[in-house]
């Protein structure tokens, strides 16, 4: 009987034994084993590159400890269009590593809700009701203590920017990321004890590739770029975030706090600023305890790179001025520094096969809002608009004129330096500025040109030297040294109602950009504190250029048709002074002021004035007239089309006559700038409902008789005059019939709409039998043939061409 027990055991035993066996086979072998042969590289998070696969392993022992995600296009497709440039940041995240067993997770920590409270239950309960993200998992590669060992390649080798989803958006095909033909880019993966970095070169594969990519890619089929990941260290403890306010000039940045008290609002907001202290907060004046320092790209090439220094180093006179001691550097860019370094601020030069724009962004810690690394990307075809703009002004001819361009030129680049870095800072736009005698380099300018009669630039004053007096107050509200949050609190207040006492302006995107937009101080490239008198002197400049217009304009070896691209910002000079003139139209003021408890102040909006209005609806008039539009014979026969070797490009004039010059294209598409400002459907809509809270304002009848009487209804011209007076009047008809076939425009706009083109009807059919000139018989019947396809058969399709859109004037 007691056999029976020890029998048992002796079978158990084999059985035991072979489970110790896997058990043993499954554990994870021990990091040395694994990376035997591998080149080390210790830091922030070591990591080994194993030569012969091409693999990243990483080193991880941080468990649970949150650090900074960041990630970034290195290098750029080339195409201002597409939109992916080199050196273009993706932004940060809040990251930690997590083990699960044999598995390891990079989760994304949620930030957009919190409970800011010295509960751990409270600050739990918010944790656990809003979902999280895990951005990669990886397998135990091998184990030794509480350190593992992964492999990063796989992450590395994602494509975490969307360069896929790009080009697809835009229209360039359809493209996949093609593993066999990407790899880890050991240049550029380097460390460093408070951030790791890594890059890796990726091919995407795609097929039927758009006009875009085949500008640009030597094999369009296949375009490679490189994407670089930053692992940081998030910044120690002692920064205090700083409140945002609608008048700070800041962008903001915000959360929900779920242990707010129910008489505040959940919304926390605050400003992205980079962390700056005194040395000695004590003293008036003090060094920083870390000074700003941005470095530029050594790409850059002179005149250019002193310019660029010059405008960014601008704000250090800001920073100065609220007690700080060379606070603000700018250097050049060390020739062993890698520029996708998270540890550098930096200006880099970025180039494109068209003009684009340029950018200011920056990584943020999204829990405090402090700026670890500030980016500057600036397009290197900027300059070359600038010189041309100028170029077409004044010509070559005269002794002394291209060094006069050239420094106009240079002047835009400091100010873009200066106003790129603002945004790195933190600022936000302010396109109210202008009003202000150019108060802030974070405008959009437009060169104040004063041109003398025989066509001399003062190139000096095109341009504003140095900051302005917005631009000192943004840095004293983001930056000035406070003790105490009291004090700071104070002082922030101050610095708001000193903006107000010297009657600085504020206003930013989202007004100057919506269609349609109120604001009359809201809009970019515009000078002055009066739109139209604005207006009226750059058409009087304007017009006094084209009448010097010809040879002198080009440089010596340049073919005469080049003349079209000279000519072209030149005709269209005025086209951003007209939008600030729309802006006047159905306009309202108001500010982004804020209800102190106290004094109320109940007219936050303030409609601008009948007389106004219809004194900058008359200045838009007179640009629809055949001598605004009209070109000179002489322009015309000087303007040849492209010879062998030339090829007309999005800088040319568009056209319906496959070559040369279409005089009535071009006037058409200046004409449709004008009006589609005019009868836009938000803007007319304010027009009924503000005529309809004051009856002493303009109605939309008292626009719309205004506009038929400078179009349908003016004496009609012949030749050259003619055809432009009938382009003109094609596209008013053809925006009038858009309002109504649009489910966007207000009823009332509608009737109105319909109002007025009855009253046409009734005119053209009287026209038709007065006329005896063939082509405006045609023309009348035209747009009686219009007027009937929609009354009759409520077409949505037109009859007439839509206008042809202007080259692009933006950035200039």
């Amino acid at each position: 009987m007691k056999m029976l027990p020890q029998l048992g055991f002796v079978l158990l035993l084999p059985f035991l034994m072979l489970a110790g066996v896997a058990q043993a086979a499954d554990a994870p072998p021990a990091i040395a084993d694994v990376v035997a042969g591998a080149d080390r590289q210790e830091g922030y998070f070591d990591f080994y590159y194993q030569p012969n696969t091409g693999q990243i392993l990483l080193e991880v022992e941080r468990w649970n400890e949150e650090f900074l995600y960041a990630s970034a296009l290195a290098t750029g497709i080339g195409s201002n269009d597409i939109g992916l440039d080199r050196g273009q940041l993706g932004g940060g995240r809040v990251v930690k590593f997590e083990r699960h067993g044999n598995k390891v997770f990079l989760k994304h920590i949620n930030l957009d809700y919190r409970a800011v409270s010295d509960s751990a239950a409270e600050r739990l309960s918010v944790q656990e009701a809003f979902a999280e993200s895990i951005l990669a998992g990886f397998a135990v590669e091998a184990v030794e203590g509480n350190r593992v060992l992964i492999d990063l390649t796989d992450f590395l080798l994602n494509d975490v920017h969307g360069v896929a989803t790009t080009l697809a958006r835009s229209q360039q095909g359809s493209y996949s990321l093609d593993k066999q033909r990407s790899a880890v880019y050991l240049e550029r993966t380097r460390n460093f004890p408070l951030n790791s970095e890594f890059e890796a070169q990726l091919t995407f594969a795609g097929s039927q590739p758009g006009a875009l990519v085949r500008s640009v890619a030597p094999s369009p089929g296949s375009i490679t770029v490189r994407q670089h990941h930053s692992f940081v260290q998030l910044p120690e403890a002692g920064y205090r975030a700083r409140a945002f306010h609608p008048e700070s000039g800041f962008w903001s940045r915000s959360y929900e706090d779920f242990a707010a008290p129910i008489n505040e609002d959940m919304t926390r907001r605050f400003i992205s600023r980079h962390r700056l202290e005194k040395r000695n907060p004590e003293a008036a004046r003090s060094e920083a305890v870390e000074p700003i320092v941005y470095y530029l790209d050594a790409g850059v090439p002179e005149p250019v790179r002193s310019a660029l220094l010059d405008g960014a180093r601008w704000w250090n006179e800001a920073f100065e001025a609220i007690g700080y001691d060379n606070a603000f550097q700018v250097e050049m860019l060390p020739e062993d520094a890698d520029p996708m370094d998270i540890r550098y601020n930096v200006i880099q030069w970025v180039h494109r096969s068209t003009r684009g724009w340029s950018y200011g962004s920056s990584v943020t810690d999204p829990r405090t809002g402090e700026i670890i690394k500030g980016k500057v990307t600036l397009g290197s075809l900027r300059v070359r608009q600038d010189y041309r703009i100028a170029q077409s002004l004044i010509g070559l001819a005269q002794e002394g004129s291209d060094e006069a361009i050239q420094e106009l030129a240079l002047s835009r680049i400091r100010q873009l330096s200066a106003h790129e870095v603002g945004h790195t800072l933190g600022i936000a736009h302010n396109f109210a500025a202008s009003v202000n005698a150019r108060a802030s380099v974070m405008d959009y300018p437009h060169p104040a040109l004063e041109i003398s009669d025989n066509g001399v630039l003062d190139a000096l004053n095109a341009y504003d030297i140095g900051l302005g007096q917005w631009d000192f107050q943004t840095i004293k509200y983001g930056y000035a040294d406070y003790a105490t949050a009291l004090e700071e609190s104070v002082g922030l207040s101050t610095t708001l109602q000193e903006n107000r006492d010297a009657g600085l302006h504020f206003i930013s995107d989202a007004d100057s950009r919506a269609p349609g937009g109120a604001h009359p101080l809201a809009h970019m490239w515009d000078n002055g504190a009066d739109p139209v008198t604005e207006l009226e002197r750059l058409l009087a400049v304007r017009g006094s250029a084209l009448e010097r217009f010809g040879a002198q304009n080009l440089r010596a070896g340049q073919p005469y048709a080049e003349l079209e691209e000279i000519l072209v910002p030149l005709y269209f000079l005025h086209r951003y002074q007209v939008e600030a003139v729309h802006r006047l139209i159905g306009g309202i003021y108001y500010e982004y002021s804020i209800y102190d408890g106290e004094n109320a102040q109940p007219e936050q909006i303030t409609p601008i004035s009948a007389e106004d209005q219809m004194r900058a609806l008359d200045a838009l008039m007179n640009t629809l007239t055949p001598s605004a539009l009209a070109l000179s014979p002489e322009t015309l026969a000087a303007i040849p089309p492209k010879p062998l070797g030339y090829s007309r490009n999005r800088e040319s004039f568009p056209l319906r006559t496959s070559l040369g010059l279409d005089f009535a294209a071009i006037a058409e598409t200046a004409a449709d700038h004008t009006l589609s400002g005019i009868l836009q459907a938000e803007r007319l809509a304010r027009l009924v409902n503000l005529n309809s809270l004051d009856p002493t304002l303009p109605s939309i009848h008292d626009v719309f008789d205004r506009v038929m009487n400078n179009s349908w209804f003016a004496e009609k011209s012949a030749g050259q005059s003619g055809r432009v007076q009938q382009a003109v009047n094609n596209v008013t008809l053809y925006r009038l019939l858009a309002l109504l076939r649009s489910d966007e425009t207000d009823n009332q706009v509608k009737a109105a709409v319909n109002s007025t083109l009855q009253d046409l009807e009734d005119w053209l059919d009287s026209a038709v039998d007065e006329t005896t000139d063939n082509s405006w018989r045609a023309h009348y019947r035209m747009a009686l043939a219009e007027l009937e396809n929609w009354s009759d058969n409520a077409s949505q399709d037109s009859l007439l061409s839509a206008p042809l859109a202007m080259p692009p004037g933006a950035p200039i």
